[in-house]
């Protein structure tokens, strides 16, 4: 009676057992075919014990198609005797339509006198929870490895305990090595480290046991093959239980963003025309110089007749000519010097250690150089010379302004002697606005921005015969108020801020502060407004972005404003030039073409640039009434803007016979301009907005 308790209780328990963990109990007797399922089984397929026919292959009914016939090799295996158990993964269809995972484990447990099997038992578990997380993390490790994939990232870790270190298939691609597996020697990464890195390298990639952060490290390889190969890593160590734990990293090729850094960084410093050194770097290393007290020369070169060259040959000549003198000046300076374009055809050179003699030496070369530059076949018959400039430094309080102004002026001084010459700097030089007194001009020209000095003018364009009103455009022009509140002529002043590069900041406050002034009588319509652009403004790349943000603060209508260009900064930049009036066009803003027929590529620009208003240059305006050849160029340029819908703009109308002389000669055709001399532009508004404004476009 106690055994039969006994046993009902062991099977009561196992019951539970088989219960709560979820285990579905299979007995197959191999000689009559059945095959008995626990109730356990049918649950978690979700039916009841007795809802499913307990036939021997009820199971295999319930495999998923895919699954049933490596499910049933297993089986066939096993009782083959080539394996000591069954134990295979399969789908089984539950009541509802889905598939459950299951893990089916069993074997043999009776055979008869033979040997041969006659039973099998076995368990399935329901691992589909444990599928799903597999199949999540297969997800996210297929992320993971076309990510690594896209970054071109290699991946690869060091055993501490074993000494091994095992390297994935990225990782010997970028070191070139060729392995069919992981496992490297330990050594190998060592021997491909740059002589100059690797001290340093092998420092970053031993972080010490127990850290958990990450070590940045960028150094050299040096492959089989000899290239070099700049590469970044990421390093940490990584414990693992019962182990001495693992050094894991990252490793990838940036040779390309190295020498992406490294042209970016020349670019920033150099002319993209000469390869010598541009105005920014210059002034650095001039500074630099200066502040250590090395006793240097400052060389100042000025191109003579190269505006001629240019308009003669064109740009391609002009662009030759430029690369051909600065080959040439490179050639004539020793080791420690340096060259830089300052912009246009004007150069700088720094001599350090440089005496007197010296100086005479490479002044005369650089001379030389010049009047031998190639100028190519277009230009063979045109001649190239240079006015050089010298000013010695030994005092470390000389800004870098002052040296360039004291060879500057020196240069001007070459000049006013003949040119193809050079000029040493003296105290007794006296050259008008250059040297010192340039760069205090210069200096104050910064300074009235701030405090109210710079003030706007404005210069009325008329019609001919016309009152004001019928055109309301005004051209915006700046008058520096000096110290002593004298009106300093733009003569002075603007020239001086081209050559110490702040023309650009000159024309962006121009632009700002009238439109900010001024903004409600360009909106209501009261009148247009138009703006001289510098050399140096024309070929900032920044130059729309910083008017189209403007326009945004304050409103006003691109068709409310227009931009003056001139020859001079066309033939400084002509590419740059051609881009700006595309642009502005886009945006339906005015061109105007300055200065025209005082080159001699005036007609090629007009044919370049599709500009709206062509403005004469005075020379041909002023004597007019005296100069039968200057009427047949006004005429001649008038007609030619007319057939081409251009207006057309005189300068130097100041007189009544010159306007009657226009009238005479019929150049208006309802195009003629009237340039009246400057105002305040306030005063030019107010008048404006007293009269009855035309709708803004």
């Amino acid at each position: 009676m106690a055994r039969q308790d006994k046993k009902s209780r062991d099977r009561t328990f196992w019951a539970k057992a088989l219960e709560r963990a979820h285990l579905g109990v299979w007995d197959w007797d191999i000689r009559t075919g059945d095959c008995f399922y626990s109730a356990t089984w049918a649950h978690m397929l979700g039916y009841d014990e007795d809802e499913l026919a307990a036939t021997s292959d009820l199971w295999l009914q319930l495999t998923h198609p895919d699954d049933r016939e490596h499910a049933l090799a297993s089986g066939d295996r096993h009782i083959a005797g080539l394996t000591d158990a069954i134990e295979t993964e399969l789908r089984l269809k539950h009541k509802l339509g889905h598939w459950v995972w299951v893990l089916d484990r069993g074997g043999i447990v009776e055979r008869d006198t033979s040997g041969k099997p006659t039973r099998l038992m076995g368990v399935q578990t329901d691992i589909s929870k444990q599928k799903a997380a597999e199949a999540e993390l297969e997800q996210v490790n297929v992320r993971f490895r076309l990510a690594l994939a896209a970054s071109g990232t290699g991946i690869w870790h060091y055993d501490i305990a074993t000494n091994k270190s095992y390297w994935d298939a990225r990782t010997r691609d970028i070191f070139g090595l060729v392995a069919d597996t992981d496992e490297v020697t330990a050594d190998l990464w060592h021997s491909y480290l740059h002589p100059d890195d690797k001290e340093a390298t092998e420092r970053a990639h031993l972080p010490p046991p127990g850290s958990d952060g990450v070590t940045a490290s960028q150094y050299r390889i040096i492959r089989r093959d000899g290239g070099i190969r700049h590469v970044e890593s990421l390093v940490r160590f990584v414990a693992a239980a019962g182990a001495a734990g693992q050094i894991l990293g990252t490793v990838r090729d940036i040779t390309e963003e190295k020498l992406r850094q490294q042209e970016l960084a020349y670019a920033a410093r150099h002319d993209a025309l000469t390869g010598l050194c541009n105005r920014a770097a210059f002034d650095r290393l001039l500074a630099d110089h200066i502040a250590a007290g090395v006793p240097l020369a400052v060389f100042y070169v000025d191109l003579d007749y190269f505006k001629a060259l240019n308009d003669f040959a064109g740009h391609a000549a002009g662009d030759l000519a430029l690369k051909s003198v600065s080959a040439g000046i490179r050639g004539c300076l020793p080791q420690a010097a340096h060259a830089a374009r300052l912009g246009g055809d004007e150069f700088a050179l720094l001599v350090p250690h440089c005496n007197a003699s010296q100086a005479e030496r490479i002044a005369t070369a650089v001379l030389g150089a010049v009047r031998e530059a190639d100028l190519g076949t277009a230009a063979a018959s045109r001649k190239l010379a240079a006015s050089i400039g010298i000013a010695f430094i030994d005092d470390a309080s000389t800004t870098v302004a002052d040296a360039l102004a004291c060879a500057d002026d020196a240069c001007y001084a070459a000049k006013a002697a003949g040119r193809n010459r050079f000029a040493v700097f003296s105290t007794m030089v006296e050259s008008g606005s250059a040297g010192l007194n340039a760069a205090r001009v210069a200096a104050d020209t910064v300074d009235a921005m701030e405090d109210g000095r710079l003030k706007l003018f404005g210069q009325e364009i008329h019609l001919l015969g016309k009152p004001w009103q019928e055109s309301r455009h005004v051209e915006v022009l700046a008058r520096l108020a000096g110290r002593n509140g004298r009106l300093v002529p733009p003569g002075e002043f603007i020239p001086v801020a081209e050559r110490f590069g702040i023309a650009s900041r000159l024309d962006r406050w121009i632009i700002r502060t009238t439109l900010s002034r001024h903004g409600a009588a360009l909106r209501s319509g009261s009148l247009t407004l138009g703006f001289n652009l510098s050399a140096q403004t024309l070929s900032d790349p920044q130059l729309w972005a910083f008017v189209d943000s403007v326009i945004d603060e304050t409103g006003v209508p691109h068709s409310g404003i227009g931009f003056e260009i001139t020859e001079t900064a066309a033939v400084t930049n002509f590419d740059a030039a051609e881009q700006f009036v595309r642009k502005a066009r886009e945006r339906r803003c005015r061109v105007s073409l300055d200065d025209f027929g005082a080159g001699m590529s005036s007609f090629e620009y007009l044919r370049r640039f599709p500009v709206d208003t062509i403005k004469i240059d005075g020379s041909f305006i002023e004597h007019i009434t005296e100069s039968r050849f200057d009427r047949e160029i006004v005429l001649a340029i008038t007609s030619i803007a007319r057939s081409l819908g251009c207006d057309v703009v005189g300068e130097k109308i100041e007189r009544q016979d010159t306007l009657a002389m226009l009238g005479d000669m019929g150049v208006a055709f309802g195009q003629g301009f009237l340039l009246h001399r400057p105002e305040p532009l306030e005063q030019i508004v107010a008048r404006a907005s007293e009269v009855p404004a035309r709708k803004a476009s």
